[in-house]
C-alpha cells in the first residue's frame, strides 16, 4: 500500500481522535482506514494507538510516529511544489465568526480556490477567539478594536455597524432620536463584548457639534451569537447593534429599520491574525493579499457593508 497515504491516514486519526472522523475527513471507507493503520503499524513494528469504544489515543510509539509523519508529509508537499515554490499550495485552516463566514468569507474563499486550484481551505466557524497554535489555525479572521499587543495581525478591512429594530417593535414605542434615549429601550446585547456599552460618533450634519458618546445599554436578551440576536430583533424583541453587512438584507426587505441615522456607531477593524511573519507559506500570504483586495473591491461586500448615505 501507499505509505504516504498511510501516513496521512494515521495523522488524521491522531489529530481527530477517531477512525470514523478520519474516514469522513478523507472521504474513505472505515475499512480502508483500518487497512492503512495496520500498514503503518507493520511498517513501524509497533502498536501506535490505544483503542476504546469512543476514542483512540496515541501510544508512546504513536507520539513519535506522528511527529515523523508530519515531517514526511510536509517534505512531500515541498517536493510537489519544488518546480514552482512560489505558487500557493496546500491546506489553510481558517477560523471565523458565523456571521462573517456566511456573509463574506464564503464568497471570498470560493474565489480564492478558483484562483489557486492547488490550495484547500478548512473553514472553522466559531464566535469564540481561538488559540491558533493549539487548534492548528493558520489564519483567524476577527472583527475587533481590541487586539492584544503580542498578536501578529494585518488589517483587511473595516466593519461598520448599525442600530436596528423591527417595525413591530417601533409600533409600540417611539424610535430613539438620540443615543442617550437607548436607556429607555430593550437593547439586545452580545455577551462576548462583556459590559454592554455602545459607542457613537456624530455621523451627519444633524450631529455636528455633538461629542462622541459611550452609552450603557441593557435588555432582557443577550447571546453569544450575533446572528441569533439579529433574528430576534427581526421578530420584534428589541433594539440591536449589528454589523451592517449582516443587517443589510433585512434593511432592504423592510424587516428592520435603521435607527439613529445621524450617528455612527464605532467602526471596527477586520483583521487577519496569524502566528509568525517568518517563513510564511505562499498560500497564507496569498490569502491575506486576496482578502485585502476582496474587502476593498468586491461589489457584493461593498453593497452590504457601506452605509447607503456614503454610496450616494
Amino acid at each position: 500500500m501507499d505509505r504516504l497515504t498511510a501516513a496521512q491516514v494515521f495523522k488524521e486519526i491522531a489529530e481527530r481522535g477517531s477512525m470514523i472522523a478520519a474516514a469522513d475527513a478523507l472521504d474513505m471507507s472505515r475499512a480502508m482506514v483500518t487497512r492503512y493503520l495496520a500498514e503503518m503499524e507493520a511498517w513501524c513494528g509497533a502498536r501506535l494507538l490505544h483503542r476504546t469504544t469512543r476514542r483512540v489515543s496515541l501510544t508512546a510509539a504513536g507520539e513519535l510516529t506522528l511527529v515523523r509523519c508530519r515531517e514526511m508529509l510536509a517534505l512531500a508537499a515541498d517536493m510537489r511544489a519544488a518546480g514552482d515554490p512560489g505558487t500557493p499550495h496546500g491546506l489553510l485552516r481558517i477560523a471565523s465568526s458565523h456571521s462573517l463566514a456566511q456573509t463574506a468569507l464564503a464568497g471570498a474563499v470560493a474565489d480564492f480556490l478558483r484562483r489557486y486550484p492547488r490550495t484547500a481551505i478548512d473553514l472553522q466557524v466559531d464566535n469564540r477567539a481561538v488559540n491558533l497554535v493549539e487548534q492548528r489555525i493558520d489564519l483567524a479572521i476577527r472583527i475587533t478594536n481590541g487586539l492584544e499587543p503580542n498578536m501578529i495581525a494585518r488589517r483587511l478591512g473595516d466593519c461598520d455597524s448599525v442600530v436596528v429594530a423591527a417595525p413591530s417593535y417601533l409600533a409600540a414605542r417611539p424610535a430613539p432620536l438620540h443615543p442617550a434615549e437607548l436607556a429607555q429601550h430593550n437593547c439586545l446585547t452580545y455577551s462576548y463584548f462583556g459590559k454592554s456599552v455602545w459607542r457613537f460618533e456624530p455621523g451627519r450634519r444633524e450631529g455636528e457639534g455633538e461629542a462622541a458618546l459611550q452609552v450603557p445599554v441593557s435588555g432582557n436578551l443577550s447571546a453569544n451569537e450575533s446572528m441569533a440576536l439579529l433574528a430576534a430583533t427581526a421578530e420584534g424583541a428589541g433594539v440591536a447593534l449589528q454589523p451592517r453587512f449582516a443587517a443589510a438584507p433585512l434593511l432592504r426587505s423592510g424587516q428592520l429599520v435603521e435607527l439613529l441615522p445621524a450617528w455612527r456607531p464605532q467602526q471596527m477593524g477586520i483583521y487577519g491574525i496569524y502566528t509568525s511573519r517568518e517563513h510564511m507559506p505562499p498560500a497564507l500570504r496569498a490569502m491575506l493579499d486576496h482578502l485585502l483586495n476582496w474587502f476593498a473591491h468586491d461589489p457584493a461586500w461593498l453593497a452590504a457593508s457601506i452605509p447607503i448615505r456614503e454610496k450616494t
